[in-house]
């Protein structure tokens, strides 16, 4: 019984890493303007995750909005299974206090592409970040 324990751990401890060796490259994107109180919100950082249940979420990419509040974030990460993507946005807008306001909005899988890069770009639209959003949450380490 103990052996059969051990195997198992030893397993998982080496498989872990090897996954991405048999998985398949996937590519997510998306795109959308942030703005606070009706004004571009500049410098907002944006990121692009995988997510995952079993492990810590996969880091994609990540910008910031520019002068229009404008942003664009793509990329790529290998997994058996199709990815699940989301982008987490870190603001803050109408805020003074500690850490940042986040929250996520998921991307559908129709915007899942294979390969290295991103060719569909999930569209996010125009957000205004003044309001509170549904799951919002605070990040200091973002």
């Amino acid at each position: 019984m103990t052996s059969t324990l051990y195997l198992m751990v030893l397993m998982a401890v080496f498989a872990g890493p090897s996954m991405a060796l048999i998985g398949r490259t996937q590519s997510s994107g998306a795109t959308g303007t942030l703005t606070c109180n009706g004004r571009p919100a500049t410098n907002v950082k944006v990121k692009l995750y995988d997510e995952d249940d079993t492990d810590m979420d996969d880091l994609m990419g990540q910008t910031t909005t520019d002068s229009r509040g404008s942003f664009r974030v793509s990329g790529h990460t290998d997994e058996i299974t199709t990815i699940d993507p989301k982008v987490n946005i870190y603001h803050d807008c109408n805020d003074n206090l500690p850490c940042k306001r986040k929250f996520t909005i998921k991307i559908p899988n129709n915007y899942v592409t294979q390969g290295n890069t991103a060719r569909n770009f999930y569209n996010i639209g125009n957000l205004e970040l003044a309001g509170a959003f549904s799951g919002e949450s605070r990040d200091c380490l973002n």
